[in-house]
């Protein structure tokens, strides 16, 4: 006798089972055999043979015979009674003996009640299968089926049963009972393929009205798109944005507020309050560029000639700008840190933007922050405002055409605060290359990709910026230009240009360079060249009168004309003293138009030993100046008696110009110390730093600019602080050929210099 394990499978006795030949030898290890004796246990869980022990099987089984072996790979076996199975030994893969006893099954039902039953629940499965294509097929099989007990055996696979369940029902001794659960079983499926059907019929049927709505619907479009092409100024407003949005490739999201946007302009109408404000927002939001600009392979020596052409001078920042492009070539993307150009007015920041524009052959935005102090300027007003806009950045890139412009962020220094928000803040998204691939501009109210535009901003100072602002930028310094720069920037660009926006060609003016010289150094008096430019538009200005009279003939400037045509007396320029005097010291000051001179004048006067201070000095001038005559009085002990019974005043000339910062602190020191000793500091020396009670000086900033200065007004040697040594790096070579530059690390070393110690 064969021992078959069977597992989720309804086995019940007197009914006809089918069996595929290869399931058999899997669980028995044996081919069949033709009227071979069978017993049916049945296992509790999936198990493989490794697994199985005696307690994997339940109590009851069923014999069977083999009574068909199928060439189709089939068998056909009828089982016969129950048995209990009174003991299980598992002696190895495929050998199990077993004891059995014989189950008896409790007859309650009389065959007429057994067969009506079975007539119904057959009635049942040929209404079921008569809805399939298949369903005659499978009728005729069902109809060969003589039991209920044969027929849930052949559904066995299609039950939703569990094999608990199943198990059930062979171990059901009440053959009423057990009839009553196979019904239960058979009509549950029957009643699940039901609504299986007609819940497939239901949505075949959802699935042909939406098939035939976008069928309507393409057909709609095609129609509307032949109505569009025939007359296009009959196009609506909102079929033009329909298309719009088609077309512009924004994202998901932006899709979704347009589309809301648009719904709401159809529903509302044109004659509606909101109708305006839709109609704006949704004009804005798809004449933005959406779709990333293909990268580009830039030509360095394209690049180059292009800085070069249009700037002189800046090789430090055309460097910088070089090692940008560089890199951008190399990523195939933007990368690289936010530039900030920070230098006096005049010096080319904002022009050279657009250089850069056109060396990348991007499109040029130009956005002025100065003075601007509310929030919503940069990240737009919210929609629910009357008049409502979007803030300045999404209008530049909106009003660019593309995605990746070169934007300038003008005077970023000049940025304030309010109770309407802090612009600066907000400039931290835009400018934060982590952040702003989301930038959400409160107008839109949809995140918009700003990692693709390359933001240059410029500034006079960068002492203003907040520090998280000035973190997210790398700053690069551009110095005054110097006589010999400021003469080729005249000769080379600015000229050309004013004679063209004026309309006079090259023949018909002459400008020598003893006239230019003139300009740049007595009618102009700063470290750009914005004034410049603006004395020979007023030159060219009067040449353009001049050939309105007379075309043929050549306008000559001479330099004793330039006081008549500018309209103005020469600038009045600090220069050293011709004479030296005790007390008296030259220092360098730092502004935001470049660098100036000054002087530091002392003077003792019978008094109580006071301090008076004038000239409209800031604190930390004020504390330079205590700090200077307890060094004085430190040093000069034997003059402390000047200090009491005199009172000190110290004067830094142009009272009405305010002034402040760490740098004077070496120039108050030495004008106190010539003051007290009687010894004059020649006029030919300058010098810049700060002190500290140990008599140390310390670094100062804007060392080129000072420089400059110095040089303009005619000074022979520096004295600079030596932790600055390394910032001459960055200092014309000009400047440093005409100018002595003496670095000191203490006061000592400045008064020895300058005379005022002789040991």
């Amino acid at each position: 006798m064969t021992i078959v394990p069977i597992y989720n499978k309804v086995v019940l006795p007197k009914a006809k089972m089918f069996f595929m030949t290869d399931s058999f030898k899997s669980v028995c290890g044996t081919a069949p055999q033709m009227d071979e004796n069978l017993v049916f246990i049945v296992v509790k869980k999936s198990s493989t043979w490794q697994e199985l022990t005696e307690d994997s099987f339940y109590p009851i089984g069923v014999k069977g015979k083999i009574t068909e072996v199928n060439a189709n790979g089939y068998l056909v076996i009828e089982t016969t009674d129950r048995v209990t199975i009174d003991s299980i030994t598992i002696k190895g893969m495929y050998d199990i003996e077993l004891t059995l006893s014989k189950r008896v099954d409790i007859d309650e039902m009389t065959p007429d009640e057994v067969q009506r039953r079975f007539k119904n629940v057959q009635t049942k499965i040929k209404e079921l299968f008569s809805q399939y294509k298949w369903g005659m097929m499978a009728g005729s099989y069902f109809a060969g089926i003589q039991s209920l007990a044969e027929m849930v055996s052949v559904m066995s696979r299609w039950l939703q049963n569990s094999a608990e369940e199943k198990y059930q029902l062979l171990a059901e001794d009440s053959q009423t009972t057990r009839t009553e659960l196979i019904e239960q079983c058979i009509y549950e499926y029957i009643e699940i393929t039901q609504l299986t059907v007609e819940a497939e019929a239901e949505q075949a049927s959802d699935n042909k009205k939406i098939y035939r709505k976008m069928a309507i619907q393409k057909q709609m479009k095609y129609l509307q798109n032949e109505l569009d092409e025939l007359n296009p100024e009959s196009v609506s407003d909102v079929r033009k944005f329909e298309m719009a949005i088609e077309k512009s490739g924004m994202n998901e999201t932006a899709r979704k507020e347009a589309e809301k946007a648009l719904n709401r302009l159809k529903q509302e109408g044109k004659n509606s309050a909101e109708s305006g404000m839709l109609y704006d927002y949704l004009d804005f939001i798809t004449s933005l560029s959406w779709k990333k600009e293909k990268a580009q392979t830039i030509k360095l020596k394209k690049a180059e000639k292009v800085l070069e052409e249009e700037h002189f001078g800046l090789d430090k920042v055309k460097k910088r700008i070089i090692e940008q492009i560089a890199v951008m070539n190399l990523k195939k993307k933007q990368s690289g840190s936010i530039l900030l150009f920070v230098g006096a007015p005049g010096t080319g920041k904002t022009s050279i933007g657009k250089s850069i524009a056109k060396a990348l052959n991007r499109k040029y935005v130009r956005i002025s922050l100065g003075g601007v102090r509310d929030e919503a300027d940069i990240r737009g007003h919210r929609r629910t405002y009357i008049g409502a806009m979007p803030g300045r950045i999404m209008d530049g890139i909106q009003k660019s055409g593309v995605s990746n412009p070169v934007v300038v962020l003008d005077e970023v220094d000049k940025l304030s605060t309010s109770y309407s928000g802090d612009p600066a803040s907000a400039l931290l998204e835009v400018l934060d290359p982590e952040q702003n691939n989301t930038f959400t501009d409160h107008y839109m109210n949809v995140p918009y990709d700003l990692s693709d535009v390359l933001f240059i901003c410029t500034a006079n100072s960068f002492d203003t910026i907040p520090a998280p602002l000035l973190n997210r930028m790398e700053v690069i310094q551009f110095s005054g230009y110097t006589q010999t720069e400021k003469m080729q920037i005249a000769r080379k660009h600015l000229l050309r240009k004013s004679m063209e926006a004026m309309g006079i060609q090259e023949t018909q003016i002459v400008i020598s360079d003893e006239v230019l010289e003139s300009i740049i150094w007595d009618y102009t008096g700063e470290a750009g060249v914005r004034t410049l430019k603006k004395r020979l538009d007023t030159l060219c200005r009067y040449a353009a009168v001049e050939l309105a009279r007379d075309d043929t003939k050549v306008i000559e400037i001479k330099e004793e004309d330039l006081r008549e045509k500018l309209d103005m007396r020469p600038v009045s320029h600090e220069h050293v003293l011709a004479e030296k005097k005790p007390g008296i010291v030259t220092g360098l000051a730092w502004t935001q138009n470049g660098g100036e001179i000054l002087f530091i004048e002392t003077l003792f006067t019978k008094g109580s030993g006071q301090l008076l201070i004038t000239g409209q000095l800031g604190d930390v001038m004020k504390e330079s100046v205590r700090i200077a005559v307890s060094l004085v009085k430190s040093m000069f002990p034997d003059k402390a008696d000047l200090f009491k019974e005199n009172d000190l005043h110290v004067h830094v000339p142009a009272g009405a110009v305010p002034k402040d910062g760490p740098s004077a602190g070496i120039t108050l020191t030495t004008a106190i110390a010539s003051l007290v000793t009687g010894r004059a500091v020649s006029s030919d020396y300058a010098m810049t730093g700060e002190v500290s009670l140990r008599s140390v000086v310390t670094p100062i900033g804007g060392l080129p600019e000072k420089l400059m200065a110095a040089l303009r007004a005619g000074v022979k040697k520096v004295f600079i602080p030596a932790e600055n040594v390394d910032d001459l790096r960055d200092v014309d070579q000009e400047v440093k050929d005409e100018l002595t530059i003496i670095p000191v690390k203490e006061v000592t070393d400045v008064l020895r210099e300058t005379g005022i110690i002789t040991n």
